[in-house]
């Protein structure tokens, strides 16, 4: 039987659940049963092994949650030791008198090679192990650990709100933000589980002082009450024993307590284990080495000190410093190489080639935005970019062009502009080696750093140090980092213009997908119903009032329907919102069975369908002071809904819809007007206001 055989038995029993009810039975074995000698050699063998693998499993990880079980084996790891120490000294009261060999060949190494059968050097050495222990990992790991649960448990609200954040924006799917808020919970329980392991390892090193005084008083008073030693015999057998067993103890219990120091203060790392960061971050210093190895060949120069080891480290480190230096100054060649203009072409005779035409989306950045661009840089808006384009195309219903990025030296170097069909649509400045923290609304402390705005949506922000980050989230805010805040500032800004990327290209594509799953359907629409360019206009219309056109059965039915009595567009979008009139309201009020909705008066909407039908120029005969009272008392209505929580939905006249929605499009982004058609029977209206009179 080969050993992957061996393995995957032991796989099976902890499958299986025996895995537990064996390790009880072992312990209980260890308390209660006598056991040879020789048993006892190998689990303390297996003991140390075990503390051992355990460390550098722990110097191996990369992430502390990559080892979530460790709080669980360390308090494993501490009852196994401590049910040795129950057998260690039971055998080592009950056979110590008659050889130092009775109490098994580990016991007596450590006790007589060890320590050179001396038992005030064992004393000695067991103190300062146990003062290692207890006063400095120990203690050490069991405060970073309290803090780091109290910080892991304040910062959870802010992490969960940057998670939705980074989901609205399109940067995370469905699955990644599930998996990132698991992941959030996990680290929460991980580091509470760490408060209370590191008190297990604390009472473990009290333990093992308490046990060395225990069986010494309890070996000298068996060794010459029950064996007729003289003190200086029980003296010196048995205390030899019992440093022998406590160091067989203390030093695994060190490897434990050093392991649980490393893992709670170390940094996460999602590709690097402890000894990649060392070399990458503590080796990467030539002048730090090379001002070493001068004051270490300076000390060795002075008369009277170990003139040689001196010398020789110096030397070392002088080396080390000198290769480092080499290998930076290469990689400085091999970038600047990289980096160096190419050579200039040849001057061409101008063609058309030369008339570039114009970005659909454009995207310019400063000089010092570049490496957030830059992959090899570890940039990541590309990525980010990519995944606001993905969520925007499922919503909208068609595929969002790609966004052209390039530098403009005219801007400030930590500006960036978007452009929609190239005009400017969005601009603003960040801070590339910060992080934007958002205030939501409520917040619970101020933080020290650079005043700003969220360039999406206008509300306050701080740009902090990244070292802040958890700190600002347990204050309640939103913490986002530069690429995020400009693809959160891009997806708000596709979704307003995403009617200028609708063109016959994407009108063409949309009336093939429509032709796969309802391939007669399209064959029928364009062009007998419909011509192509008035179905571009009408799906225009349903983009420009953020209407997603992914429902193409119900469009075309509908558009198939009603084109044969009318070529308006304006028509035919009233009857296309009709037919999606249960998913409009449902993205403004959600599963909600009541909709709450401002309505006009009856004289001022009477008088506004007479003006409309009169001036048939899209309101052009409305009296200003008229549109200004109005437009006064819509924004009062639906400033005080907002504040409220709920949606601002005016219900108004097929008539008087489209005219009303331009009218407030740009100016109240937050009221929605609706038509009375547009609304499902089976949905409850509650008036909530009425626009036109006073309260």
């Amino acid at each position: 039987m080969n050993f992957n055989v061996i393995l995957n038995r032991m796989k099976q029993l902890g499958g299986a659940g025996l895995g537990a009810p064996l390790l009880v039975m072992l312990m209980l074995m260890l308390l209660v049963l006598p056991l040879p000698a020789f048993i006892l050699d190998l689990f303390f063998t297996f003991n140390i092994a075990f503390s051992l693998i355990i460390l550098l499993v722990v110097i191996y990880t990369a992430r502390p949650l990559d080892f979530a079980i460790f709080p669980t084996v360390l308090l494993v790891a501490t009852l196994l030791r401590l049910g040795l120490n129950v057998a260690s000294t039971r055998i080592v009261l009950l056979e110590g008198h008659e050889s130092p060999e009775a109490a098994g060949k580990v016991i007596e190494a450590f006790g007589a090679f060890v320590i050179g059968g001396n038992f005030a050097v064992g004393l000695v050495v067991f103190a300062i192990l146990v003062i290692i222990n207890f006063v400095v990992v120990t203690k050490g790991a069991g405060r970073v650990s309290e803090v780091s649960a109290r910080f892991t448990l304040d910062a959870m609200p802010g992490k969960q709100m940057a998670i939705d954040a980074d989901l609205n924006a399109g940067l995370l799917s469905q699955d990644e933000a599930r998996l990132r808020r698991l992941e959030v919970a996990q680290e929460a329980d991980f580091y509470g589980a760490m408060d209370g392991a590191s008190k297990f390892v604390r009472g473990d090193a009290i333990a093992g002082i308490l046990i060395l005084f225990i069986n010494v008083i309890g070996g000298l008073a068996i060794g010459m009450a029950q064996h007729d030693m003289t003190f200086a015999e029980a003296v010196e057998r048995y205390t030899l024993l019992t440093i022998g067993d406590g160091l067989v103890a203390q030093i695994p219990s060190l490897l434990l307590s050093v392991a649980s120091a490393i893992l709670v203060t170390r940094v996460s790392s999602s590709t690097e284990d402890m000894g990649q960061q060392f070399s990458g971050q503590f080796l990467d210093h030539p002048k730090a080495l090379a001002i070493s190895a001068a004051v270490i060949g300076l000390l060795g120069l002075i008369p009277g000190m170990p003139n040689l080891p001196f010398l020789l480290l110096g030397s070392a480190l002088g080396a080390g410093a000198y290769y480092l230096y080499r290998r930076h100054r290469m990689l400085e060649t091999q970038t600047e190489e990289a980096l160096a203009p190419p050579p200039e072409p040849e001057v061409k005779e101008l063609s058309w080639e030369d008339v570039m035409p114009v970005d659909r989306i454009g995207l310019q950045v400063g000089y010092r935005l570049i490496p957030l661009v830059d992959k090899q840089q570890g940039g990541q808006l590309m990525a980010r970019i990519k995944g606001v384009r993905k969520k925007l195309s499922q919503e909208l219903g068609f595929l969002i062009p790609p966004v052209h990025i390039r530098d403009n030296l005219d801007l400030s170097p930590t500006a960036y502009r978007l452009q929609v069909l190239g005009v400017t649509v969005g601009e603003a400045e960040i801070q590339p080696d910060r992080e934007m923290a958002i205030n939501p609304g409520q917040v619970f402390g101020a933080l020290q750093g650079i005043e700003g705005k969220d360039p999406a949506f206008g509300l306050e922000a701080v740009w902090i140090e990244p070292a802040q980050k958890d700190h600002a989230q347990a204050l309640g805010y939103t913490v986002v980092d530069p690429e995020t805040v400009i693809a959160t500032h891009l997806s708000q800004v596709l979704q307003e213009q995403a009617f200028q990327l609708f063109g016959h290209e994407e009108a063409q594509q949309w009336v093939d997908n429509l032709a796969k799953v309802a391939p007669k359907l399209a064959e029928n629409l364009v062009p007998q119903i419909l011509p192509l360019t008035l179905l571009v206009k009408v799906l225009q219309n349903l983009l420009k009032e953020k209407i997603s056109i992914r429902d193409m059965i119900t469009i075309a039915e509908t558009l198939a329907e009603q084109g044969s009595k009318s070529q308006d567009p304006d028509t035919l979008t009233a009857a296309v919102r009709s037919a999606l009139g249960r998913s409009i309201v449902q993205k403004i009020n959600g599963l909600e069975h009541e909709l709450p909705v401002l309505t006009l008066d009856p004289e001022l909407e009477q008088l506004l369908q007479q003006t409309l039908q009169g001036s048939g120029t899209e309101g052009a005969g409305i009296e200003p002071g008229l549109a200004q009272r109005m437009h006064q008392l819509l924004e009062e209505q639906t400033n005080k809904l907002e504040m409220t929580g709920k949606p601002a939905v005016l219900l108004v006249s097929s008539l008087l819809r489209s005219w009303l929605s331009r009218f407030v499009r740009h100016t109240i982004p937050g009221l929605h007007v609706l038509a009375y058609n547009e609304v499902p029977e089976d949905q409850q209206i509650k008036v909530v206001g009425v626009v036109g009179q006073r309260a």
